[in-house]
């Protein structure tokens, strides 16, 4: 417990934990102020995602980097999971797929590309386990495929709506299965391919495992109360700063909801430990849209007011293929510099410029 004050104490973003009881006392006393809602939410989830970034290096320390980036990945996608089973149970499903295709390019482009930006900066070049890379990208495919499918036949008007969800709910099984098949393979039937590549050792002292997880539990819950009120604010805030409903779903959203996580991936690529940081990115992205997204709808027949389907409108398809495939592309050698970061970062900044300048009659 010591060394979690001592961090406390001299780490000034840490200091910002203070926001925490502040945002929520807010929220009960003026619950319309909805700007000062959302910069006391942005404000409070910052020292926290810096605080689970913390505790889940300690444990990557002791179970290595594929667990403890999958660790992570599973701890960070409550929040957007939380997020999205509010949303769902108010039949938000545009806002719920909006925040999915947003979260897993987000992840795979923002999240990836600063990551080899920060580490490149620091270090000339980087490598990492492509191994582990290709298998997290090639899940991907297969849910981009799984996106596209129900999207190009609703586009084409060729099928009534019961087929779509008859073949959502078939596909979401599908993705579920094979995302618990892909666990299996790279965590232990095969994964002596999925080790770690050789890191610079940080040489500090780190957490016992019983603090970091319960530290890990406990910020990963108050990260899910904050961003919920981040979203309930997000909306009106927005008009307030000229955003674009769009550029706050699919950008906004996604990048407070994923702070905790690239919190995380961003200081392991600084520690020189990019296989934490590449298992933290695009297995999220992968996590998203292999677990998360096929649970919301196999949900949706039980909190929803009506089934919810795969099927996403084509910008979305269109940016989650690209981000798939930049993120193939630039992992597939397993070493990174610093400008690899930059392409990737380039590839996410047209995405975020079209949505906010995108004309409200397009949204």
């Amino acid at each position: 417990m010591h060394l979690l004050l001592k961090e406390i104490r001299f780490n000034p973003i840490l200091w910002l934990l203070a926001f925490v009881p502040v945002v929520f006392i807010a929220r009960k006393l003026w619950p319309e102020a909805h700007t000062m809602l959302f910069v006391l939410s942005i404000l409070a989830i910052v020292p926290l995602a810096t605080l689970l970034s913390s505790a889940t290096e300690s444990v990557a320390a002791k179970t290595g980097d594929a667990v403890g980036g999958l660790l992570n990945a599973t701890l960070g996608n409550l929040t957007e999971l939380i997020i999205a089973l509010a949303a769902l149970g108010a039949g938000q499903y545009t806002l719920v797929k909006a925040s999915i295709a947003g979260a897993i390019v987000a992840n795979s482009l923002f999240m990836l590309g600063a990551s080899f930006l920060l580490g490149g900066l620091k270090y000339h070049t980087q490598t990492f386990n492509r191994e582990s890379a290709r298998l997290q990208t090639c899940l991907l495919f297969l849910a981009t495929i799984a996106i596209m499918t129900p999207s190009a036949i609703l586009d084409a008007d060729a099928s009534p709506s019961a087929f779509i969800h008859q073949l959502s709910l078939g596909l979401s099984v599908l993705l579920i299965g094979t995302y618990v098949l892909g666990l299996v393979f790279s965590l232990w039937t095969h994964r002596e391919l999925f080790a770690g590549a050789t890191h610079h050792e940080a040489g500090e002292e780190t957490w016992s495992i019983g603090l970091a997880l319960g530290v890990l539990a406990g910020v990963t819950v108050l990260v899910a109360l904050t961003s919920e009120i981040f979203v309930e604010s997000v909306q009106e805030a927005a008009k307030t700063f000229g955003m674009t409903p769009a550029f706050v779903g699919f950008i906004v959203v996604a990048l407070v909801g994923g702070a905790a996580e690239m919190a995380s991936a961003f200081s392991g690529a600084r520690n020189d430990r990019l296989d934490l940081s590449v298992g933290i990115a695009l297995g999220s992205a992968a996590q998203i849209a292999l677990f998360v997204a096929p649970v919301l709808v196999l949900l949706s027949y039980v909190i929803g007011p009506t089934p919810m389907d795969l099927s996403f409108w084509p910008g979305a398809v269109i940016m989650v293929f690209i981000a798939t495939m930049t993120a193939f592309l630039m992992t597939s050698t397993g070493r990174s510099a610093w400008f690899v970061g930059v392409f990737v970062l380039m590839v996410y900044a047209v995405f975020a410029m079209t949505l906010y300048l995108l004309p409200p009659n397009s949204q």
